[in-house]
């Protein structure tokens, strides 16, 4: 019992669990007793508490009271099916618990009606389900004494022994039993010593149950579990706070029947270098003769008009054609004026590479997703980007955030600023962050994008990625409470391509792709680059969304007086 005396000097958040395998329910009610206690009755028709043998697992207080929620579960299959496992005062015992469940499952169902009338059963799968899970319904539970039970489907990681106390027919069934103490409690690497990038050891004790090819019992020091937190949404009494977005899967962008014309910004710039390229030099040597240097000088002598026309040519075949459809070979000679415009002005060769390396596929399409945004910039207002949201789940939120951590670089946020209890950082820049959110006036919450759901599909080396940005953040910006802006902010240090497309991406066709659709709010993003200058940028930030809001309303007071 060594693991349960550390655990509760380290009081964790994910409790070690005891397997109890009975035969038939008889025993298992004996088992059950001799751990937990139980009430005797009496001949003059009282009841006495017999205390339990084992305290660690005991459903009794010293005084005798039952705990709030049970430590040991008595479970078996049949009792399962009908339900009646439950204690009489478990559902007053566990009404914050049930009341979470029953939120989870309307969440889950979207249907208001779901978990109106939870049964024993229902409640007591859950039990199951939730083992050693903080703030759940099994949260509580140390010890389960199980009748013909723990085969499959039932995944705890937080087993650490199982005692058998039945017979098993098959080889395979005791194997499955014991099954259910291979998850790993922990999966945080080891970040010193021989073993530093590994995961920890960690064994299970296992008493009563034969095995014809186990080895000899290893013994180990118990390890003091490391300090977990749970991260979850504080409802309801933060629901206030809550934060909703769009889950957008890819985008549609109208092509504009009149000349085209390219907006480039910094984001536009490609710069050509080995590390993009690849090896722009080897030597290559036999076992006898001389060595040769073999490298793309070659490369430069390509002439650049064929970079151009093989460039345009990858941009009408790839990029302006609508699904299903054939290249619109119309558009090429104004496609061509605007690719050398890019060529000359936002093409950098560093390190030995040329232009001429663009006839690359992969380069080539990088270039391509450059000049095309540059385009869609320019035509915005003209020719609106509409976001195409997820047919399923359309909309994420705050509620559903959930999950256990031992990071020890967190943020415990303010309880009038995130509907998230806590921020687990990345780095010493997003504390930073989170310190300028909670005092900045104009910020009515934030939250991490951290197991929320929030994605930004773009395209890079001609594959489809997903940009997961660092932050959400509700500004009021003079629109009002019922109008708050949802700024997405990114925390970022260096800047390479990558990041230049994740960030080209948002601006150009997530950020209006949402904003046109009008279902979501309004939308923008901010990109801070440097820690000491993030409470200024993002200052200047509020202030530049509350400038256009104030000229908005100028300009349509002024044609309404006009008018």
């Amino acid at each position: 019992m060594k693991t349960f005396e550390k655990w509760e000097e380290a009081k964790t958040s994910v409790p070690p669990c005891f397997i109890v395998v009975c035969n038939n329910t008889a025993s298992s009610k004996l088992v059950f007793d001799y751990i937990s206690g139980w009430q005797q009755n009496l001949e003059n028709g009282s009841t006495q508490l017999q205390g339990a043998r084992l305290p660690l697992f005991s459903n009794y207080d010293e005084h005798g009271n039952p705990y709030p929620t049970p430590r040991t579960l008595l479970i078996d299959s049949e009792q399962l099916e009908a339900g009646d496992a439950l204690d009489d005062n478990f559902r007053a015992f566990a009404s914050t618990e049930i009341e979470a469940f029953r939120r989870e499952l309307i969440e889950r169902k979207r249907d208001s009606t779901a978990g109106a009338n939870l049964s024993d059963q229902e409640l007591l799968r859950e039990v199951m389900n939730t083992v050693g899970k903080a703030g759940r319904l099994g949260g509580g539970i140390r010890c389960v004494v199980s009748v013909a039970m723990l085969t499959e489907g039932w995944d705890a990681n937080n087993v650490t022994h199982v005692l058998g106390a039945r017979a098993f027919g098959t080889q395979l069934l005791c194997e499955q039993v014991l099954g259910r103490a291979l998850r790993r409690l922990s999966y945080e690497l080891l970040e010193d010593g021989e073993d530093a990038g590994k995961f920890p050891v960690e064994y299970a004790d296992v008493f009563g149950i034969p095995f014809d090819f186990t080895a000899q019992a290893v013994a180990t020091k118990p390890q003091t579990p490391k300090e977990t937190i749970q991260v979850k949404a504080m409802r309801p009494e933060r629901d206030a706070l809550e934060i909703r977005f769009p889950r957008v899967t890819g985008y549609r962008v109208e092509l504009p029947d009149e000349r085209l014309e390219a907006e480039f910004d910094d984001n536009s710039t490609l710069i050509l270098t080995p590390e993009l390229v690849g090896a722009t030099e080897t030597q290559a040597s036999g076992i006898i003769g001389e060595s040769v240097n073999m490298n793309l000088i070659h490369t430069g002598d390509v002439r650049p008009s064929q970079v151009l026309y093989e460039l345009t040519s990858h941009l009408v075949l790839h990029k302006w054609r609508e699904p299903g459809e054939g290249p619109q070979l119309q558009l090429f000679g104004q496609l061509k004026r605007v690719a050398n415009e890019w060529l000359k002005k936002h093409l950098v060769c560093k390190g030995k590479t040329y232009p001429a390396q663009l006839k690359y596929k992969v380069l080539a399409d990088m270039a391509c997703d450059k000049i095309t945004a540059a385009i869609t910039r320019r035509f915005q207002g003209e020719r609106p980007v509409k976001a195409l949201l997820d047919p399923y789940n359309p909309t994420g939120t705050t509620k559903q955030v959930r999950f256990n951590t031992s990071k020890t670089l967190r943020w415990e946020t303010s309880s009038d600023k995130s509907h998230i209890n806590w921020i687990i950082l990345d780095s010493e820049w997003e504390s930073e962050f989170c310190r300028v959110a909670e005092s900045h006036p104009q910020v009515r919450a934030y939250v991490k994008n951290q197991n929320l759901g929030l994605e930004v599909p773009y395209h890079y080396q001609g594959e489809v990625h997903r940009y997961l940005p660092d932050f959400i953040v509700l500004v009021d910006d003079g629109h009002g409470p019922d109008d708050l802006l949802h700024l997405i902010v990114e925390i970022k240090g260096y800047r390479n391509e990558a990041a230049k497309e994740k960030a080209s991406t948002i601006k150009t066709y997530w950020v209006p792709g949402v904003n046109h659709l009008g279902s979501h709010g309004r939308w923008a993003f901010a990109e801070f680059c440097d820690v000491y200058e993030i409470q200024a940028d993002f200052a200047a930030k509020v202030e530049q969304h509350f400038q256009q809001m104030i000229a908005g309303v100028l300009t349509a007071q002024v044609v309404l007086n006009g008018s």
